[in-house]
């Protein structure tokens, strides 16, 4: 089923421009520009500034934005009555994620389900924790994937246990050791992943008294690795970001070690789309043999 003009105007604040919204919603620029036309049209108000830089929200705008946002949501829930009244090889899933499990886990289970559903389609939000846990509270997502322990609210499939590792220049001292002691963030630079993994180190770092040098603070995983190669400072990443990086680095289990746990965190697996429930028991059916594959 297409969009709704509310789904649109809804991708249209998401990303702050109406022509990455038409690329999303697979519209033309002309075509979302009338779907916000005739919303203003519709509720006499205007909703939208616009200048070069993009486009924001007005401030009549911001007051309907929830209303619009329930709007949304009614239409995604009407689409999944839908679908499951035709049955289950039609319907539409939205998985929120990062880009380490949509890379590693979720890329090959989706290969596979596909190849036994091909007219179930999947769209794929990706954010970190916090984001994906709203995006499960609004109804943006039908479920995601999320760091362990998560909220009270939610219903938890666990998923696997991702260990965190050092990670140095290959010509650090440490290099050929087996481990490498937490207290050598407190005398070389660190550089932090500040999303996704930071919970779990400073965590560590906090029950274990280290005070962390950190000299970087980075959004971005990849770019921390390649600094890392440079000579610029160790980090802490989970395992699972590392999986074929062609970069000069060595990963070292930390001394103590530990992990983080993965989970798919749902608002009411009872209350699901047929779609949603079928492929999350065939995550649940097949994660184990996914997760070997993986090592």
């Amino acid at each position: 089923m297409k969009k709704t003009k509310y789904e649109v105007f809804m991708k249209i604040i998401e990303f702050g421009s109406l022509s990455r919204a038409a690329d999303y919603c697979n519209y033309s620029q002309s075509a979302v520009s009338q779907i916000v036309i005739a919303l203003e049209n519709e509720f006499g108000i205007k909703l939208l500034n616009r200048s070069h830089a993009g486009v924001s929200v007005t401030s009549d705008g911001a007051e309907l934005l929830p209303y619009i946002q329930k709007l949304s949501q009614a239409y995604n829930e009407l689409s999944d009555k839908v679908s499951e009244l035709h049955g289950i090889e039609s319907g539409l899933i939205r998985i929120g994620t990062f880009s380490s499990i949509s890379c590693h886990l979720l890329s090959p289970l989706l290969k596979d389900f596909k190849a036994k559903h091909p007219n179930i389609k999947f769209e794929l939000i990706q954010g970190d924790y916090r984001q994906i846990e709203i995006w499960i509270l609004e109804g943006t997502v039908d479920f995601g994937f999320v760091d362990l322990p998560t909220l009270k609210e939610f219903e938890v499939i666990p998923i696997m246990e991702d260990r965190m590792l050092a990670i140095l220049p290959a010509n650090h001292p440490y290099a050929r050791e087996e481990s490498v002691p937490l207290s050598i963030f407190e005398q070389e630079s660190m550089i932090l992943l500040e999303e996704g993994t930071k919970k779990e180190v400073l965590e560590m770092f906090r029950q274990h008294h280290i005070k962390a040098k950190i000299e970087y603070r980075l959004d971005d995983d990849y770019t921390i690795i390649a600094m890392v190669e440079s000579g610029l400072g160790i980090s802490i990443l989970a395992e699972l970001i590392l999986r074929r990086t062609s970069y000069n680095i060595i990963s070292k289990e930390t001394s103590p070690s530990f992990s983080r746990s993965i989970g798919i965190a749902i608002k009411s697996r009872k209350q699901a789309s047929i779609a949603v429930r079928c492929f999350l028991d065939f995550v649940v059916e097949n994660k184990e043999s996914y997760i070997r594959l993986m090592k």
